[in-house]
């Protein structure tokens, strides 16, 4: 079989969505110019503002959708992206009409290109030839070639709130969060892709089978196709699988590092980028033969469309890239269709929204400043940075006897210790029934204020990490905006607001926008978080261990240390890195292997001299 192949941008990154807000209109900001971001479709209420705002900004007819109203969520979503679309086609084609002789949008579109594009080559003879006739022809076919980048969602699948409707019955389960994004995602006119993200949801995959734009037509061209973020192989094998049995193909596989990403971090059992990129590298053939059968089998079971060629399968990466050695490497070695590039642009006004204080804020960070903190209502580990106004209006709020946010949106909720519905552990109501019931039990004064400390920590990231967005563009809010944020580690080593010809620049070796802050290389930095973190597991049951949890620390040292000789096998291919640089690595190397030599030294009950082979 051939495949399946699709015009495309020649662009060798995308934009990953970062929080609700910060990506909420990047499209309009990039995607004229071939570069493809990702919109989160978490927050419709955002949706619905952002739409009034680009409404009335361009001068576009804008009919409220009042929350509350029927399919509301749904209909929110396929109005914003509708707008989206129109906006980026009217963008394109107003593009096409510029002048090859100004400094404009259609000339800079051809700048951003890396130097590796064959539209570039094009570009760069268009402009040395003294052939007018050359010229005016080179000129239609590079108009001709735009492209632009796709507007990509996003849904995080843990959220998936079920609705309740004024008589608190609970809603039909297709009108719960993530079910209503999807479909107004499915009914949206544009053709791109669905980011699925945190793990496997089977009714929301499930739903999938509702709408056909999911499917193959008989060119084997599919208008909406999915993307499963993940962070290993048999996760993504495991819900390829699911999808595949229903007919639905899994266009893209976007690996992302467990810990060195902004925002939810989702670490592994100590599986490291190098090693999974690798076991993807080895298998996507396997993978791509093995589910395709799946799913023909299925789709003509259901009397539809089948694959008659082989459809395109990406292998993407992001997370915790900062330079364009980086980047070609991971491209090259592992056979990448492209990378992710989110924490650096949020030092791109250009590019992602931010309020001002907020990006000064990231604009000073530093290292010690950045840290995986536990503020995330839903009990993952959550990247964030030091002195946030959300973070000083938290303890404010409890250091005046109020904890807890009033829960306006209330799109996390998940606990259902103090009710039969499921409330926000962030929210007013939680905290104050959590933090009367530890008053109540008999604890020490250090125990207790430890304990209430945890519970006032979560942060309301539902109208926090929204804020932003809101304040700079001046749409009116009666509520308390205080802005969050949550870069991921990878900000440390970025210091200064970058233009978006300079940050493109960068990823493509144009230019260099490191501070002088040493920055190891990302399979190095990703390593060692995962020891810090292999050492807060540690802490976690050094008392009394259980046999599970036991397994659970071996299977975490054995993976990590398999990932060191890895990398200590990969150092000589780094190619296009020095052999200072690479030298460097390697003692990076040993340091760490010594220092996990030195953690497992000291608890001999968890980590015997001679450990017994495990079960697999």
């Amino acid at each position: 079989m051939t495949t399946v192949k699709k015009k495309k941008s020649e662009h060798l990154f995308h934009i990953p969505v970062m929080g609700t807000s910060f990506t909420i209109d990047t499209p309009l900001r990039v995607a004229r110019f071939g570069i493809s971001s990702v919109v989160s479709l978490c927050d419709d209420e955002l949706c619905e503002n952002m739409r009034e705002f680009y409404s009335k900004k361009f001068n576009l007819i804008f009919e409220p959708i009042k929350k509350g109203s029927e399919d509301c969520r749904a209909k929110r979503i396929t109005q914003y992206l509708n707008l989206l679309d129109d906006c980026v086609n009217k963008q394109i084609e107003e593009m096409k009409s510029q002048s090859f002789n100004e400094d404009n949008d259609l000339v800079a579109y051809f700048e951003l290109l890396p130097e590796s594009s064959n539209l570039k080559g094009l570009y760069k003879t268009m402009v040395k030839t003294d052939d007018n006739t050359e010229k005016e022809i080179l000129q239609d076919t590079l108009r001709n070639s735009i492209v632009p980048g796709d507007i990509d969602v996003n849904i995080m699948t843990k959220l998936d709130r079920d609705t309740y409707g004024k008589d608190g019955q609970k809603n039909d389960q297709i009108f719960s969060d993530a079910l209503s994004a999807l479909r107004g995602f499915a009914q949206a006119k544009g053709s791109s892709s669905m980011v699925f993200s945190a793990g496997f949801n089977r009714r929301l995959f499930a739903y999938l089978e509702s709408f056909s734009g999911f499917y193959p037509d008989k060119n084997g061209y599919i208008k909406k196709k999915i993307v499963l973020k993940v962070s290993d192989y048999r996760s993504s094998l495991i819900q390829g699988k699911f999808l595949a049995k229903k007919g639905i193909w899994v266009s893209e596989y976007r690996i992302e590092s467990g810990l060195n990403c902004g925002g939810h971090a989702f670490a592994t059992d100590g599986f490291l980028l190098g090693p999974i990129l690798e076991e993807f590298k080895v298998n996507k053939s396997d993978l791509v033969s093995s589910l395709l059968v799946t799913c023909n089998n299925a789709l003509k079971t259901s009397d539809k469309e089948c694959f008659s060629v082989v459809p395109e399968v990406d292998i993407t990466v992001q997370g915790g890239i900062g330079t364009s050695n980086e980047n070609q490497f991971l491209i090259d070695y592992y056979n990448l269709k492209r990378t992710g590039w989110a924490t650096p642009f949020l030092l791109v006004s250009e590019v992602t929204l931010v309020d001002y204080s907020t990006r000064q804020l990231l604009l000073n960070a530093k290292q010690d400043d950045l840290y995986l903190s536990k503020i995330s209502p839903l009990g993952v580990p959550f990247n964030a940075v030091k002195g946030t106004a959300s973070e000083h209006q938290k303890f404010t709020r409890f250091e005046n006897g109020r904890p807890g946010s009033p829960c306006p949106k209330g799109y996390l909720v998940s606990n259902t210790e103090f009710s039969k519905k499921p409330v926000c552990t962030a929210s007013v109501f939680y905290q104050k029934r959590k933090i009367e019931s530890l008053k109540s039990q008999e604890l020490t004064k250090g125990a207790l204020d430890n304990a209430i400390q945890a519970v006032v920590n979560k942060v309301c990231l539902c109208e926090d990490l929204a804020a932003g967005a809101l304040i700079s563009n001046d749409i009116e809010n009666k509520r308390s905006l205080k802005p969050a944020v949550c870069p991921g580690p990878n900000l440390a080593y970025f210091s200064s607001l970058s233009s978006l010809k300079d940050m493109v620049g960068h990823i493509y070796g144009r230019v260099n926008l490191l501070n002088d802050t040493y920055r190891p290389n990302l399979f190095v930095s990703e390593l060692k978080m995962y020891v810090k973190y292999f050492k807060n597991e540690i802490n976690k049951v050094t008392l009394a261990p259980s046999n599970l949890e036991i397994k659970y620390l071996q299977s975490f040292k054995r993976n990590i240390n398999n990932g060191i000789v890895y990398y200590n096998e990969l150092v000589p291919k780094l190619a296009l890195e020095t052999a200072k640089y690479r030298h460097k690595m390697l003692e990076e190397l040993q340091d760490v292997s010594s220092e996990i030599n030195d953690i497992v030294s000291k608890y001999s009950t968890i980590f015997p001299s001679v450990q017994p082979a495990l079960a697999t």
